[in-house]
């Protein structure tokens, strides 16, 4: 009996170490799995060596002869901004919505991550994100919106780069100067420009909220699509300032009583378009192929066009069912050349033509 004790401890310990063993070496393997698979994301890296470079397509702003609106083409990229430019509310409004411990993590916040794993398994889908402002600098500068490991791994270390070679202001500033904002609107200062008529560096804590606001949907909430989501958003937004002492509620009730703001959005004039379209194609030829942004003003005359679309449509509704017609057209011309062309156009092509006066004079072709 003495000498089946040493026995069992002898093939205890050498139980114990036969799993130590294992495990150390499934850790080793681990690491060097582990180290082969960042190196190989490390090296597959996109270019980081031009922050600056903009791929876009020049943007086009094309105006009737009174000076409103017709259309726009392109992308819109406002001014370039620095934090202290900017107005103090979008940064505050921007870090409290989207990212309200950016100043104390490392690129990661691995809080905000178990925060919203728990959030998305309670709700059964996904509703919260776990990216940082910076990964989404990294997924907006170099990667594309694909959703994979591969992708998320390559922005994770990217992120981690970022931290390293940049301040956070100026992880910050890019962010908010690169960022798409809805309706072909990137940074800011051209969603500033485009939803309330004036630079990024003029909004009011409102105006700051709704584009901050902007980052969760653009397209879902932006204000030329539909006010009152993008009016809910904001105050959503000014929550969150409140809950993060940014600002008080006070200022937020003040503050949702300015959304009548939303109302200065630009919305292209209808019917504009196969107009707009005619331009664009010629600007070649005046202004060359280049990446320059444009501002066109045309010699359209609104109140006529829309008189002659009118006549159009109420010559139609009336006599194309007659005629087995669906579709019409309109010639313009000078007072002088139409004297002597009209008779001809008006017997053997249209449908109606306009007056001197600009009044509309139906006729019927044979």
């Amino acid at each position: 009996m003495p000498e089946r004790t040493p026995r069992r401890r002898s093939t205890g310990r050498g139980v114990l170490g036969g799993a130590a063993r294992i495990g150390i070496l499934l850790l080793l393997w681990t690491v060097i799995i582990g180290g082969v698979v960042l190196g190989y994301f490390a090296l597959t890296l996109p270019d980081t060596g031009d922050l600056t470079r903009a791929e876009r397509r020049p943007s086009v702003t094309i105006f009737a002869a009174d000076g409103s609106l017709l259309t726009t083409f392109g992308d819109l990229f406002g001014q370039p901004l620095s934090l202290q430019e900017i107005s103090p509310y979008l940064p505050k409004a921007v870090i409290a919505t989207e990212d309200h411990r950016f100043y104390s993590h490392f690129g990661i916040d691995p809080i905000g991550l178990l925060r919203a794993s728990f959030a998305n398994l309670a709700a059964g889908h996904i509703v919260q994100g776990g990216s940082t402002i910076t990964q989404q600098l990294a997924k907006n500068l170099f990667l594309t919106p694909e959703r994979s490991l591969a992708r998320k791994v390559r922005e994770t270390l990217l992120a981690l780069w970022l931290e390293h070679r940049f301040t956070k202001n100026q992880i910050l500033e890019i962010y908010l100067n690169r960022v798409y904002l809805g309706a072909g609107t990137y940074g800011v200062d051209a969603a500033a420009h485009r939803y309330f008529g004036k630079s990024a560096r003029r909004t009011t804590l409102y105006e700051s909220a709704a584009i901050a606001g902007l980052l969760k949907a653009p397209t879902r909430f932006n204000p030329t699509r539909d006010r009152e989501k993008a009016a809910a958003r904001t105050a959503q937004v000014l929550v969150s300032m409140v809950e993060a002492g940014i600002v008080t509620e006070a200022q937020a009730a003040g503050a949702i009583k300015e959304r009548t703001t939303l109302a200065t959005v630009a919305v292209t004039r209808p019917g504009a378009r196969y107009f707009a379209d005619w331009i664009a194609e010629q600007l070649a030829d005046f202004a060359g192929s280049n990446s320059r942004d444009l501002t066109v003003t045309t010699t359209l005359d609104v109140g006529l066009q829309a008189e002659a679309e009118a006549t159009i449509a109420e010559t139609l509704a009336r006599d194309g069912p007659k005629a087995a017609v669906s579709q019409g057209a309109l010639v313009a011309m000078s007072p002088e050349y139409f004297a002597q062309t009209a008779p001809d156009l008006i017997a053997n092509n249209s449908i109606a033509y306009l007056r001197r006066d600009g009044h509309a004079q139906p006729r019927h072709g044979s």
